[in-house]
């Protein structure tokens, strides 16, 4: 172990009176340390037609050589356990009873961040998700970049019968082609946009005229337990197609950093199925849905499906 002094004039460190040098212990590693993105700056993958999701830090981002990030959500539940710790030797047995059973603390003790472009349309679908810390590109302070989401004739969707937030099915190829010239007379706003900016109109209020077709960006970071919570709704197959894919590239981005819990958060949330009272009242009678809600009984006859039963 080595010792490092600091002077701490302004305030009063560990103790020491104000003024006084500070005695700081830097403990070496029992072992060699590895960078979980391996000395990368970032990670990104392409999504959509302008945008990116891009992992640019993570923590732990130095970890034990052999080991993965997963070992700090093991670290961090073994605190709990004090005396019990030298009952638990095995890691992944103890990150899959965690997720399992909704440990859900040790799990917060990873963090990613993420730098993101995506429409401003998802963007506030995105926002309502409150457990992270996000801080957005400013058309207040600069000029947004000329960037819009034009989706291809094939990805415009009807309005879904059943789900009132959502479409399904593609629709007739003269209304999506309607569709995409609406998008086109909404982007040539955008021009008279940088033209009355440049005449002084406040770029606060010139903002107001931009569709929300046109892209937006954010650094997002999340712990690994809310993280996991987001990833279950939004690569649900309900979700909206154009934030899933945002989704998919998040997922695909963290795996390799922390398998174990991505393993088993696939195997318990993402393809699990979650059954109400009513339902497992319904599996161990034999009868019906005791419920005449419609959509309760939609809900239940899709997990059947999906049950084989």
């Amino acid at each position: 172990m080595t010792e490092a002094s600091t002077n701490a004039s302004s305030e009063t460190v560990a103790g020491a009176p104000r003024g006084e040098a500070v005695s700081i212990r830097a403990v070496e590693p029992e072992g060699p340390l590895v960078d979980v993105m391996n000395g990368s700056a970032r990670w990104e993958i392409p999504v959509l037609d302008h945008g990116f999701v891009a992992l640019v830090d993570v923590m732990p981002r130095l970890i034990p050589e052999g080991k993965t990030a997963d070992s700090a959500i093991v670290q961090a539940a073994r605190v709990s356990y004090g005396e019990g710790t030298k009952k638990v030797n095995e890691d992944r047995g103890l990150v899959r009873y965690l997720l399992r059973h909704r440990h859900t603390t040790p799990f917060e003790m990873v963090e990613f961040k993420f730098h993101v472009a995506m429409p401003i349309f998802i963007a506030r679908q995105w926002i309502r998700h409150r457990t992270a810390n996000v801080n957005e590109y400013s058309a207040r302070y600069s000029i947004v970049p000329d960037r819009f989401y034009r989706p291809s004739v094939d990805n415009i969707r009807r309005q879904s019968s059943t789900n009132r937030q959502g479409g399904d099915e593609s629709i007739e190829v003269k209304t999506a082609e309607d569709f995409i010239s609406l998008l086109e007379d909404s982007e040539k706003l955008y021009s008279r946009y940088l033209e009355l900016t440049e005449k002084g109109v406040a770029r606060e209020m010139a903002r107001a005229a931009l569709p929300v077709s046109l892209y937006t960006e954010w650094y997002w970071k999340c712990d690994l337990h809310n993280l996991f919570h987001f990833l279950s709704l939004r690569m649900d197959s309900h979700a909206q197609q154009e934030i899933r894919v945002y989704a998919d590239a998040m997922y695909e981005l963290i795996k390799p950093i922390i398998p174990v819990s991505a393993e088993a958060f696939e195997q318990y949330r993402l393809n699990g199925v979650f059954l109400t009272s009513l339902e497992v009242e319904s599996l161990r009678s034999g009868k019906p849905l005791a419920s005449d809600n419609k959509r309760e009984q939609t809900e239940w006859e899709q997990k059947r499906a999906r049950l084989g039963l």
